[in-house]
């Protein structure tokens, strides 16, 4: 733990100092269950199984232009009262023009429903760009819809270690700081402590760089823990207990603390391959649902 590196101008430094608890909201995939693209009435399902089972209005994505993301969401979010953070992924030029075509086509028209725009996931993280080539990312968006917020989101160390310097002088509105004990390989135990130095010092780095604790509007992007069937990841263990444990101990600890959190992720995904993670095993991750797939719960999701 090295919370002594904290900037003074970290987020608050105590519980005690917090006037309102943080928004939760769920990151939110654009297919179901077999793999195939939601449409609107899908969307209208998911938000009315994510309202009733946690009393959020709030969801993510990362593409606007996938499986016409964009333009099945939105009405949705209108018809059932959410507010959607669309994605933008600009990671190679097909798809970032895509994006912003769907962004020009649809978030404008529902300007309402747009809480915000995120230019990239974890690019920076992935190294994909420096943070003035992402900068210029994001610039070119905002000029799309100059009225909503715009930024991106990326891993928590790579804003506390400079990284995204650059993206955060450059006057964005918004960014997403992704931080998981999980992926930390912290057992259940010190799970919470962990997840709380890493937003602690991601922030603090923010605050500091940008010079004021609210120029920039700082949300949690993603933080979770897979249930059972997962694949577990060090002394970090998959399992619906612990993912039980993490949410009632680390996510609503953080809202608690004043902060915004998208849970990761808000259903079950079994249409995803596995994947090889940096330590070079193959991970299952079609269970990081907060919920089933069915859209039915595992666990409580209200604090």
């Amino acid at each position: 733990m090295r919370f002594s590196v904290i900037a003074p101008l970290a987020l608050a430094a105590a519980p005690a100092v917090v006037s309102a608890a943080g928004s939760l909201g769920f990151a939110l995939g654009t297919k179901l269950a077999d793999g195939s693209c939601k449409y609107t009435a899908d969307y209208e399902k998911d938000f009315d199984a994510i309202s009733a089972a946690s009393g959020s209005k709030l969801v993510r994505g990362y593409s606007a232009d996938d499986c016409n993301c964009a333009q099945q969401i939105l009405p949705a979010a209108k018809n059932k009262g959410f507010q959607v953070i669309l994605g933008v992924w600009p990671d190679v030029d097909e798809s970032f023009n895509k994006d912003k075509a769907a962004l020009q086509n649809y978030a404008t028209q529902y300007t309402d429903q747009v809480y915000a725009v995120t230019v990239g996931s974890e690019t920076l993280y992935r190294g994909n760009f420096t943070g003035d080539q992402l900068l210029m990312k994001i610039k070119e968006v905002k000029a799309i819809l100059p009225s909503v917020k715009v930024g991106t989101a990326d891993s928590w160390n790579k804003y506390a270690d400079g990284t995204a310097d650059a993206v955060i002088r450059g006057g964005v509105d918004i960014l997403l700081v992704n931080a998981f004990g999980f992926w930390q390989g912290q057992e259940i135990g010190n799970a919470t402590a962990t997840y709380f130095d890493d937003i602690q010092q991601a922030f603090g780095h923010v605050q500091s760089v940008s010079g004021s604790t609210s120029s920039i509007e700082l949300w949690n992007g993603e933080t979770g823990w897979p249930t059972d069937g997962g694949s577990s990841y060090g002394a970090a263990i998959a399992g619906t207990d612990n993912a039980k444990t993490y949410f009632s101990k680390s996510v609503c600890g953080m809202l608690a603390w004043g902060v915004n959190v998208f849970y990761f992720e808000a259903f079950d995904e079994p249409w995803k391959p596995k994947s090889v993670g940096d330590n070079g095993q193959a991970s299952d991750e079609t269970h990081w649902g907060a919920m089933n797939a069915d859209r039915s719960t595992k666990f409580g999701l209200k604090c």
